[in-house]
């Protein structure tokens, strides 16, 4: 297998900013061997997420045998199509790991139990197959540096906790790969390179998981001390802050350059965080400061042209201190996105058990989001998650079949 080559850094950086080129692609792509038909979906992105992290939406449990697993991917596809979506974005590497045959990672626990244990068939495949029967395109969605998210559990040796035990941080419960490591980095480029060298994906997409959130390390700080040293022990000037961000920033890119320059048809986005920072818009509270906090940055990805699309997880009630409507007005706000990047909100359906929300809530925000412009190539919405069209919960399904 060719190698992603990384170039080392010939000068400090003055500001958190990444200038070109980080990297060459020492590799060649068997892509004339691959047959890919782009799915081509409606103008308008009518997308859901499938969480595959606890078994939250597929596989629902880890002892159903491949047969089951098959015919749950079809119904929550026939759901799809029912509820008039054409997107959906499935998690096929929770935790450093695959929900389809690799040879950089192991099968996924979740579909099994037991990391490394083949389910008997390729569910990535099968999702991309089954879309296609209904004209709903795929996206592979990945978390790029959690690795476990119970540091207890037994992981295969083939598994980056094990074969890159050096990157390996303890947060809380969890483990998470450091976001300051070329070899992690290099490691998260060659998954997304073999997943869009084999699949025939609409895109790659990521969600707000870089540095963790406070609460998952107990109010600690990242335990990235050695790394920061080093990095200003060769002559770097950053600050914390900034170097954290320069770290996730080097990945975005990459990913970016990657699919861009392989798979200029194939669509690249993030999902972050709702709210960008405090004071950000200066009407809305906010409780996590997604620039601060989390370290990274999607204003600015809009602003480079890095991201295809942003789906910013939108997870309030319209009006109060978090409002949808004003949340959503922000992120489309040419101020903030002048290239006018696509931005598509995310909506909660969740909310509806968890905060017990009316279905009236649902209606008003696909309704808010046709109205708050400017809507770039037809606007649209991601939902989290499917598991509430399926359930139907509160009878939302028929709402966003019909909105």
């Amino acid at each position: 297998m060719s190698c992603i080559l990384m170039e080392t850094y010939a000068s400090r950086l003055v500001s958190c900013q990444v200038v070109r080129p980080f990297f060459r692609l020492g590799l060649v792509f068997g892509f004339g061997i691959v047959s890919l038909t782009m799915v081509q979906a409606a103008s308008e992105m009518r997308g859901a997420w499938v969480s595959s992290v606890y078994n939250l939406d597929f596989p629902s449990r880890k002892n159903l045998t491949s047969d089951e697993q098959r015919q749950e991917i079809r119904h929550l596809m026939t759901v799809a199509a029912q509820c008039r979506l054409n997107n959906l974005f499935v998690q096929v590497r929770p935790e450093g790991d695959a929900l389809y045959p690799s040879t950089l990672e192991p099968w996924s626990r979740f579909l099994t139990g037991q990391q490394g244990k083949s389910p008997g068939f390729d569910p990535l495949q099968t999702f991309i197959e089954e879309g296609k029967r209904r004209g709903i395109a795929v996206h592979a969605w990945i978390n790029p540096y959690r690795a476990a998210t119970n540091a207890r559990d037994i992981c295969d040796k083939r598994h980056i906790s094990r074969s890159m035990a050096l990157y390996v941080r303890r947060i809380g419960r969890s483990l998470w790969m450091d976001p300051s490591s070329p070899a992690v980095q290099r490691h998260v480029l060659m998954v997304v390179k073999d997943l869009i060298s084999r699949y025939d994906l609409a895109g790659i997409h990521l969600d707000d998981y870089f540095y963790p959130y406070p609460d998952q390390g107990g109010g600690r700080s990242f335990p990235d001390a050695i790394g920061y040293s080093a990095y200003r022990a060769a002559g770097g000037q950053l600050g914390l802050a900034d170097w954290r961000r320069r770290n996730v920033n080097i990945l975005v890119y990459q990913i970016s350059t990657l699919i861009h320059r392989y798979r200029p048809r194939m669509k690249f986005g993030i999902s972050p965080f709702g709210i960008y920072t405090k004071g950000h818009p200066s009407t809305v509270l906010a409780g996590i400061d997604q620039l601060n906090q989390l370290y990274s940055d999607p204003v600015y990805w809009m602003r480079q042209g890095w991201v295809d699309y942003i789906a910013p997880q939108l997870y309030w009630k319209n009006g109060g201190d978090q409002s949808f409507s004003t949340l959503l007005n922000w992120w489309r706000n040419p101020a903030i996105n002048p290239r006018g990047i696509p931005v598509y909100p995310g909506i909660s359906l969740e909310r509806l058990s968890e905060r017990k929300w009316p279905a009236s809530e649902i209606a008003l925000q696909l309704r808010l989001e046709r109205s708050i412009g400017p809507r770039k190539d037809g606007g649209g919405f991601i939902l989290w998650r499917i598991h509430q069209l399926v359930k139907n919960t509160k009878g939302v399904a028929p709402i966003v079949a019909r909105e």
